[in-house]
């Protein structure tokens, strides 16, 4: 397990969602791989997909269901991506679709699927209706049990738990993730799922989820790489009877807003602490750029920089590597106003070391799990704040051997 794992949370029952595993042995593994989540009619989803140009049928199909607004199902598949497997991949996807739709009497634009694994080998068609019969008779299970079945070279379930008050009715919100390597920030390369029993308009769900995805999983990177399959969804089954949110004149919209955002945030957080191989939970904030579009590519620039990452691994305070990558980050900068801290101390100001540095203490703090990096460009009032972790060895082994 990963050093900085967090125990999973005692997330309750979200009514109108159902969560169920199985196994369809989609690899040699003793253990559940499919996960089907059924939803009560009037369910609201939105969500966001990778930018990976390469994506699988199933990132297709996802983006296709969400422009009607509505789900009844989501089913889960992991040990195998079915990207980058052509038609044989659609097929599979079509095949779940139409098996679930027809279960449940829904629409198959209703049903959203989601798969990670190894690239390139088409999903079983015959195991992937094997396990879905089992799922559909499966007793409702646990939020953590869904999220292990879930997850590929996950060190730790992952989940998170947070409320709001709207409309005078305490809503609740339940999330689920899985993420360990291929993450990077052009969207969220993972497969994340967030349950409430809000009631909130897809329109306004997906602004809203657009919205926190450009605070948090568009924020963190483990190794700047950008996941064929990835997606995080989000669905609302007006369960809780507070009036349906349309827009932020909604009475507890702005409460809502903040609940989903720090959802978002606790699990892209989750996915950074299970970094492959990861020691270190590195949080990397730029400030005193011309614009915070600015301050995040240069922000993104050192946390993905594996020159910055080996030396929080080794616990080496070596800030000429954040110079580096600083300047490397094609943003604007000026070496003679540059200044970077590591936790709150100060190693360098004006385009030099400063004249009281004692190591001592950073080495102190890099000694740690949490680790800070803070630059200050003196250009403007744009800022940032991203996160990651380091690499290690471990991250070596774990994709050497990926496949094997």
């Amino acid at each position: 397990m990963s050093p900085l794992a967090r125990p999973f949370p005692a997330i309750p029952a979200i009514a109108g969602a159902v969560p169920r595993v199985a196994r369809a042995q989609y690899k040699a593994w003793d253990r559940c791989d499919l996960t089907l989540v059924t939803l009560d009619e009037g369910t609201s989803v939105a969500g966001v997909t990778t930018r990976n140009v390469c994506c699988s049928s199933e990132v297709e199909l996802c983006r296709d269901n969400l422009k009607g607004g509505r789900a009844r199902a989501l089913v889960v598949n992991a040990g195998n991506s079915n990207a980058f497997t052509g038609f044989r991949g659609r097929e599979a996807v079509d095949a779940i679709t139409r098996q679930v739709a027809a279960h449940l009497g829904c629409a198959e634009s209703e049903v959203f699927v989601s798969s990670t694994g190894v690239i390139g080998v088409p999903l079983p068609k015959d195991k992937a209706e094997a396990g879905l019969k089992a799922a559909f008779d499966a007793p409702e299970c646990s939020w953590e049990a869904a999220a292990d079945t879930i997850s590929t070279t996950d060190t730790f379930a992952k989940g998170a738990l947070t409320r709001a008050v709207v409309d005078g009715k305490t809503v609740t919100l339940a999330g689920i993730i899985k993420g360990s390597g291929m993450i990077a920030p052009d969207m969220a390369t993972m497969l994340g799922y967030i349950f409430t029993d809000a009631a909130v308009e897809p329109a306004f769900l997906q602004q809203l989820m657009s919205a926190a995805n450009r605070k948090s999983f568009s924020c963190i990177t483990v190794d700047s790489d950008t996941s064929t399959s990835d997606t995080v969804l989000v669905f609302a089954t007006g369960k809780a009877g507070n009036a349906p949110l349309s827009s932020f004149d909604s009475p507890g919209a702005d409460a809502f807003a903040a609940a989903l955002e720090d959802m978002c945030l606790q699990l892209a957080h989750l996915v950074v602490r299970d970094g492959e191989g990861a020691t270190k939970f590195i949080e990397v904030s730029v400030e005193g750029a011309v614009s915070d579009e600015s301050a995040h590519r240069v922000a993104m620039a050192i946390a993905n920089s594996p020159l910055v990452k080996t030396a929080i691994a080794g616990e080496d305070a070596n800030w000429g590597r954040v110079v580096m990558a600083v300047g490397k980050a094609g943003e604007p900068a000026d070496r003679d106003k540059l200044a970077i801290r590591f936790a709150d101390k100060w190693v360098a100001q004006a385009g030099l070391a400063v004249d009281s540095y004692d190591e001592a203490p950073i080495a102190a703090h890099l000694k740690g799990q949490d680790i800070s990096i803070g630059v200050n460009l003196n250009l403007g009032a744009g800022r940032a704040t991203v996160w990651t972790c380091d690499l290690t060895h471990g991250y070596i082994s774990i994709n050497a051997d990926y496949r094997s």
